[in-house]
């Protein structure tokens, strides 16, 4: 059982799969195993047994690498089903997307080879969300861009793959935040407020429609806003945004506070996924574009995982700062990269205050 050295096997730096196993980052689950040398085991990084010296752990890119080594798999954590559960993942993604109609839970694990509310969690820790919302999210996309290449609203309905209009009515519509018609004309009919104010790391602008925040940025106005949105209603929030703009400048300045903030933005059902995927990182850690790629169920779309991070409509609330390239540099920010720095840096010495007053 030689030593391995974990930055040619994993492409991980040594301290950051040493700190991931320690903490039992789910992230890092299938991207290394760690083996120990004294019991003859390898383990994924979130295993939840208790932890082994480092002087006598060694890591693996994977677990046959493992094997081969002579080492054999753990029987709580079960390392090897990892692969076979992203393959799982990333079948019943394909499965959904080429569907019509859409196909049931059970009807979907079946075909992948779990059980159904096994797979159901599984699903949803990988993508974020769980198989009937990744399919609606499918289909209101859809939705969205047929009606802006259809004839009617009807033809649009039917091309984004719903059985009946109302179907789209009970469910799709509701989850655009608007009627179809009015999505069709650009967002005519809706009215969205914004206002602009200050916070330590500048001037903060946000809108909102009247189901949630459709635009927190750096450095816009209400012209950019205008351009997104070009046939909606543009209106100074004043004292009907006072509140939620209160809410948000507080996600801002005390990321350690939990900021339950109502939300009314669309993207494809990959970028949502890699959205929801965001706001799950905890205040004080990151996570690579691979890893939310892997989360949200395409582990080799790393690239659409950056752009999906770039197309983020909320800074901040959903929280694409805490995004990094694989080799761990800070990636880019669409606000400057002295602003994610500094969003970093405050997160970190919150979340390194915690850990001192709970020991």
């Amino acid at each position: 059982m030689d030593d391995i050295d974990p930055i040619a096997a994993t492409g991980i730096d040594s301290a950051v799969a040493w700190s991931a196993f320690e903490r039992r980052d789910r992230s890092y689950d299938g991207q290394f195993v760690g083996a120990v040398k004294t019991t003859g085991i390898y383990c994924k990084p979130s295993c939840p047994a208790r932890h082994p010296l480092r002087a006598n752990v060694a890591f693996y890119p994977t677990p046959a690498a493992a094997r081969a080594a002579g080492f054999r798999a753990c029987l709580r954590c079960k390392p090897d089903e990892i692969g076979r559960d992203r393959v799982a993942v990333a079948a019943a993604v394909a499965l959904i997307e080429s569907a019509a109609p859409p196909v049931g839970l059970d009807a979907l694990a079946a075909q992948v080879g779990y059980a159904p509310h096994h797979f159901h969690r599984l699903f949803k820790r990988a993508t974020g969300v769980t198989p009937a919302a990744y399919a609606r999210g499918l289909r209101s996309t859809r939705a969205a861009t047929a009606l802006h290449t259809e004839a009617s609203v009807t033809e649009a309905i039917y091309e984004a793959g719903y059985s009946a209009p109302s179907r789209f009515y009970d469910g799709g519509a509701k989850r655009l935040g608007m009627t179809p018609s009015a999505w069709a004309r650009g967002g005519a009919g809706v009215t969205i407020r914004w206002t602009i104010t200050a916070t330590s790391l500048g001037p903060l602008f946000i809108a909102a429609t009247d189901k949630g925040l459709c635009r927190v940025s750096f450095d816009e106005d209400a012209a950019a806003l205008a351009a997104r949105f070009p046939h909606a209603e543009i209106v100074p929030g004043r004292n009907a945004l006072a509140d939620l703009a209160a809410r948000v400048v507080a996600a801002v300045e005390s990321p350690e506070r939990d900021h339950d903030l109502p939300i009314d933005v669309r993207g494809t059902a990959f970028q949502e996924a890699v959205w929801q995927a965001l706001r799950t990182i905890p205040a004080g850690e990151t996570r690579t574009y691979s890893e939310l790629a892997a989360i949200a169920g395409r582990p080799a779309a790393v690239r659409a995982a950056g752009t999906a991070c770039g197309a983020n409509p909320l800074a901040v609330v959903v929280p694409c700062h805490r995004a990094q390239r694989t080799d761990g540099s800070l990636g880019g920010y669409a606000y400057g990269l002295d602003r994610k720095r500094a969003l970093l840096a405050r997160e970190d010495q919150w979340a390194g205050a915690d850990a001192g007053a709970q020991e």
